[in-house]
């Protein structure tokens, strides 16, 4: 398995993930950097986030993305209009390009969905040429992610079985404190940096926040798709006291911070 990320369609991942990591993708590119006439590779593009953001902050050569996924393939495809971006189905763990191919790699909330991740870091850092960058951002599902914490931590009030999916959403890979500067160091990389990225995720409503969950998109939507009725139905309104919080329903904002590494492939 290369991705473990549970996609149903490109509208519901939109809903849940891609306006987020649309913010998410001007304060990463700043910390990866960028400039003029560059070739750069994106590892898991997704809906095309960082895709169609790179054009926009500098004056590159070309973009090649890829994604395990070809329903994000296809959708990012879909919404390309400048030829310098090119899209493909590939794996993280095994790109199919030649060492040194890019002036830089980036992969933008994708490493903790793979896992192998330090195979994909080792990938990235291989087709990247001598003097080049390799960068990446990762959710901090543990401390820095209070919506999604909410629905687990709800949740596994309710259900035991919540417990192991909890374990496995805050600790999958690249995740803890250090982790991922750790492997780029591992993996050859030069003048590793690491930092923390925030955004805010503001939602108009329960529905706004709930459905792409309750319609089965990603790792929380995946187990609440698992319930049975009378389970999914407690789950469902414990959730919606959780974010109304004695409040009538409506806006509600949460932080999310993200982390994010940056390295430098050593010169011969």
């Amino acid at each position: 398995m290369t991705s473990s990320f549970n996609v149903q369609s490109a509208a519901g991942y939109e809903q849940l993930m891609g306006r987020w990591s649309r913010q998410l993708a001007p304060p990463f590119i700043d910390f990866a950097g960028l400039a003029d006439g560059e070739r750069v590779l994106e590892v898991g593009c997704g809906t095309g986030s960082l895709t169609f953001a790179l054009p926009h902050a500098a004056n590159v050569s070309e973009i090649t993305a890829i994604d395990f996924s070809p329903v994000f393939v296809e959708a990012t495809m879909r919404g390309n209009t400048d030829p310098r971006i090119k899209v493909q189905q590939a794996d993280a763990c095994a790109l199919p390009f030649a060492d040194g191919s890019f002036d830089r790699a980036l992969a933008l909330l994708v490493l903790h969905f793979v896992p192998e991740a330090g195979k994909a870091v080792a990938e990235m850092r291989r087709v990247v040429r001598p003097g080049g960058v390799v960068a990446a951002a990762v959710w901090d599902h543990l401390g820095g992610m209070p919506g999604m914490r909410m629905v687990l931590d709800t949740a596994a009030v309710l259900d035991g079985n919540a417990d192991r999916v909890r374990s496995r959403y805050c600790f999958q890979p690249m995740m803890r404190p250090g982790e991922m500067m750790q492997s780029f160091v591992a993996n050859g990389l030069t003048d590793v940096r690491q930092t923390s990225l925030l955004i805010r995720m503001d939602y108009l409503s329960f529905a706004d926040f709930w459905e792409p969950i309750a319609a089965g998109e990603g790792p929380l939507g995946k187990y609440v798709a698992g319930l049975d009725a009378d389970q999914r139905a407690k789950v469902d309104a414990a959730i919606r006291a959780a974010y109304e919080a004695g409040q009538p329903d409506g806006p509600r904002s949460f932080a999310a911070v993200a982390w994010a590494c940056r390295g430098i492939v050593p010169k011969a």
